[in-house]
């Protein structure tokens, strides 16, 4: 499972301005390709804290001006990236909907709507998102492909954790209707609901103290359901850590039977032989004796 992955893309022309932009944009192993990377971060980054600032209604005051041209300035230039991104690639419609081409979209479109729409400034925030085109600039993606194994681990237990979800709903029913009927409306528990939101905070041991049992039997109620909370808290962080063990036990293996050498066949070239390989599965000359680690 791969999350946030780009679409396989492939160049509009083979030669030409098009391939030769598409290397630069969508590759990221090549000095110009690193070069834009590196200005598409500068960008990123920078635009980001000029909307973080501009939140701020003292700065905003004294620099409006300045960071409604700033703000254009980089939609401007996001508007030619995504522009561009489009251009290059064979089939523009896939990479538009993509997670990538949506979040391209999205850091564009709330300046646009800001002429046409009343309000629609607040949406700059969304810009945010385009942080996570770091993690694919920055050659982070084995961080984001591993993180499949954490879903797939949620994914596996999910039936243990609603069980175990719908123990904790029960409980906080129940404690919830004995404080309604214990407290009452008259020490903040005002409806059943409302005493359940304060089972929920107690389990959790968090303890807001909006609302706080008055009566002996109430704090006594309060006393167990503290214990109970403390008890059952560590229930699904071990269902799910049994379940990402035996994930990554699983994952280990399977990395374990496909892994090959980088002997070449001296003959054709071929690569990835078995390790113990002594001929080449496709021409069968010999192979050289492989290295020591």
């Amino acid at each position: 499972m791969r999350l946030f992955s780009a679409p396989q893309l492939n160049p509009a022309s083979e030669t030409g301005w098009r391939k030769r932009w598409f290397d630069i944009i969508h590759r990221h192993d090549t000095r110009p390709s690193r070069n834009f990377d590196l200005l598409l971060v500068y960008a990123i980054v920078t635009s980001v804290a000029v909307v973080m600032l501009d939140s701020v209604q003292r700065i905003h005051q004294a620099w409006a001006t300045w960071f409604y041209m700033v703000e254009w300035a980089f939609t401007v230039l996001f508007t030619a990236e995504y522009a561009l991104r489009l251009a290059v690639v064979r089939r523009p419609l896939r990479y538009a909907l993509s997670i990538w081409g949506i979040i391209d979209l999205l850091s564009i479109l709330p300046t646009y709507l800001s002429v046409f729409v009343p309000g629609a400034q607040s949406l700059l925030v969304v810009r945010a998102l385009r942080i996570l085109r770091v993690f694919r600039i920055l050659k982070l993606t084995r961080y984001i492909e591993e993180s499949g194994l954490l879903l797939q681990a949620l994914w596996r237990s999910r039936r243990k954790v609603l069980l175990f979800l719908s123990m904790v709903v029960t409980i906080a029913i129940i404690a919830g209707a004995l404080m309604y009927v214990v407290e009452g409306p008259g020490h903040g528990f005002n409806s059943i609901p409302a005493s359940m939101y304060w089972a929920v905070v107690t389990m959790a041991t968090v303890g807001f103290g909006d609302i706080v049992p008055q009566t002996t039997l109430g704090r006594f109620i309060t006393s167990v359901l503290i214990l109970i909370g403390y008890s059952i808290i560590a229930v699904p962080t071990g269902i799910y850590t049994a379940e990402l063990a035996s994930g990554m036990r699983r994952a280990e293996a399977e990395a374990e039977r496909h892994r090959h050498d980088n002997r070449g066949c001296p003959a054709c070239g071929h690569e990835g032989h078995e390790p113990a390989a002594r001929f080449c599965n496709r021409c069968g000359h010999g192979l050289p004796e492989p290295m020591d680690p």
